[in-house]
């Protein structure tokens, strides 16, 4: 029976993916409710037949006080057969309407609900693009995406649980005593435009309220886990109290924003007793005023009775339900702020996998300032013949990184086009064009998984052989035989800590090169490929390079300039702007700003702002 229901809707079901999300608040939680609506229509159904029947519940025990006014025997003689019906039926019908109640709200909504939206919600974020995740917090990312779900979850449940049953409650309440006598009525519409009154005033500062307390725990999430992330930084720097401070200011804006929230449901708790008070004196005291006058019975008196305290009972609940409505709208309004952001960096509408022949890189006019006037790249030009190495230096800003990213798509370009064997990669698809170029960055940076995982990162099908062979190329495969994990893994299970944390930075260089060579994709890009590694494991490390390189379209970009001293042309850039190229014996000869960085250059390091 469980499976049944918590199998009525999958929520990793194939859906349409937009690039630009509803970015209002409704038609966000709608457009996510879209494989759930058959199953909110019986859940509102059932909530309101549930409903109608406690009411109903309490006109019959009115009519049981009226009935035993009688002599027993009198009474079980005209009534037996009804009484016993009605036992069977609460005894068995009303517990199957309340047991599919919660099975499918419980059961059916909360656990696929919350899992739908926060699938989809991060497989929409992790389509944004790199500058997309540069402009945030990593955790408020996070944060966002696991609060969220569960919010828009609760919002759905109080719909379903509590909305729906008490519109659907005070209803038949209105009905029940407008049948017993309509001046009945009076007391209780009263009641229901004062408490509206107070639930139109609750809901309308909550919202807001629960908004920001909720941005204000997702920026205590991302500073705390910033702080954490750079553990080594803060330590390094001997900053504890600096961080504290950092977070203490977050963690007491968290506090006020909270403390604002519930000063609204201490007024709120505080009107909502008085108006209880007024509802109970109105209508039972009306309805013993009318049987002092003969106009009611005594049943009838039972059920005002029992119906005002019954809706005693049920308005905190009621309020609460409402408040917790709104509260969690918005959350799910302030995780909008992340999950219903538009695609900022698209495939073409058109667009193509690239294909790849000879890899021949042609940049044309490149420019690009992300949104500045200056920095970055200014008016590049440069044609790389297929399986060409070329070696890129210049000082820090000079437009190195800009032109790899851009080569790599992170970024479109503000102007110009980099072709790829004659095909714009602004016309081809971002999977198809990365699938084709290998990286080892200087940020040798590993996913918190095990070496196995690491290293077939580069190419999933791989066999373990392979795996294994592209560890030995990088001079990895010794050490990863050495490692072991806290939870006892060991070599190649062994988990390597948050970014690689656990090994040193050479170790986490040799997984990323072992990982890059498995790939083995026919355009390599290096990135301080060998920063991190010491001299002897450099030196036998570059030769592992120099065989990748074999058949290749390279680009390595290298502050010692001895890795690079070897390759075919060497481009120097300053200020955006290619200012030499050729091979490392002509650029000396020319005596200009390469010759420069290579005389100034200590142990093979070169000093970026030695020559300006």
């Amino acid at each position: 029976m469980f499976r049944y229901f918590e199998n009525l809707v999958d929520p990793f079901v194939a859906y349409k993916e937009a690039d630009t999300p509803p970015t209002r608040l409704w038609p966000f939680m709608l457009d996510y409710s879209r494989p759930f609506y058959g199953v909110f229509f019986w859940a509102g159904l059932i909530s309101v037949v549930v409903a109608a029947v406690e009411v109903g519940l309490i006109y019959y025990m009115g009519r049981v006080v009226d009935l035993l006014s009688g002599p027993p025997a009198e009474v079980w003689q005209l009534h037996g057969t009804e009484l016993l019906l009605m036992a069977a039926f609460v005894l068995l019908l009303r517990p199957l309407l309340h047991i599919v109640d919660v099975l499918l709200l419980n059961n059916t909504i909360l656990p696929n609900f919350g899992t739908l939206i926060r699938w989809r919600a991060h497989k929409h974020v992790l389509r944004q693009s790199v500058g997309w995740f540069e402009n945030d917090f990593a955790g408020r990312i996070a944060n966002r995406i696991m609060q969220t779900p569960p919010a828009a979850g609760e919002a759905v449940f109080q719909v379903f649980d509590a909305i729906s049953f008490s519109i659907a409650y005070l209803v038949g309440a209105a009905i029940l005593l407008m049948a017993a006598d309509p001046r009945l009525l009076l007391p209780l519409l009263i009641w229901f435009v004062l408490y509206g009154l107070l639930v139109n005033w609750t809901v309308q500062r909550v919202g807001p309220a629960s908004q920001a307390a909720s941005d204000a725990r997702s920026a205590v999430t991302g500073r705390v886990v910033d702080s954490y992330t750079n553990i080594h930084s803060v330590k390094m720097f001997a900053h504890a109290e600096q961080e504290l401070d950092y977070a203490r200011e977050a963690i007491e804006e968290t506090r006020r924003t909270f403390q604002v929230e519930m000063r609204i449901f201490t007024i709120m708790d505080a009107a909502l007793v008085t108006l209880n008070g007024l509802l109970i004196i109105g209508v039972v005291g009306w309805a013993i005023a009318l049987w002092m006058q003969g106009s009611a019975t005594v049943g009838v008196v039972a059920a005002a009775t029992a119906l005002t305290l019954r809706l005693n009972a049920m308005t905190g609940w009621i309020m609460w339900a409402l408040t917790s409505f709104f509260r969690q709208l918005g959350v799910v309004a302030e995780g909008m702020q992340t999950i219903a952001q538009p695609i900022d960096l698209l495939d073409a509408p058109d667009a193509k996998p690239l294909q790849l022949g000879k890899g021949e890189i042609q940049i044309h006019n490149l420019s690009h300032h992300y949104g500045r006037k200056t920095g970055g790249l200014d008016h590049v030009n440069m044609t790389i013949q297929p399986g060409e190495k070329i070696g890129l230096i210049g000082r820090s800003g000079a437009g190195k990184s800009t032109l790899v990213k851009l080569l790599l798509r992170f970024y479109d370009v503000e102007r110009g086009a980099i072709m790829i064997d004659g095909q714009n990669i602004a016309d081809v698809t971002q999977d198809s064009l990365r699938s084709h170029i290998g990286m080892v960055q200087q940020d040798s940076a590993l996913l918190h998984r095990s070496v196995r995982d690491n290293i077939l990162y580069g190419r999933p099908d791989a066999t373990e052989e392979q795996m294994i062979a592209a560890a030995k190329q990088a001079e990895a495969h010794e050490f990863i035989l050495d490692l072991q994990d806290p939870q006892g893994r060991t070599g190649y299970d062994a988990h390597v800590g948050e970014r690689g944390v656990k090994l040193s930075g050479g170790q986490r260089q040799r997984v990323t090169l072992a990982r890059v060579i498995l790939k083995d994709a026919p355009i390599l890009l290096l990135d301080e490929a060998t920063s991190a590694l010491d001299s002897e494991v450099e030196a036998s490390i570059q030769e592992t390079l120099y065989g990748m390189m074999q058949g290749k379209t390279v680009i390595a970009i290298a502050h010692r300039l001895s890795t690079i001293a070897q390759m075919d042309r060497i481009l120097v850039m300053d200020g955006g702007r290619i200012v030499e190229e050729g091979a490392h014996s002509d650029l000396l000869a020319q005596g200009g700003l390469y010759a420069q960085f290579w005389t100034r250059q200590s142990g093979g390091f070169m000093n970026p702002e030695a020559a300006e």
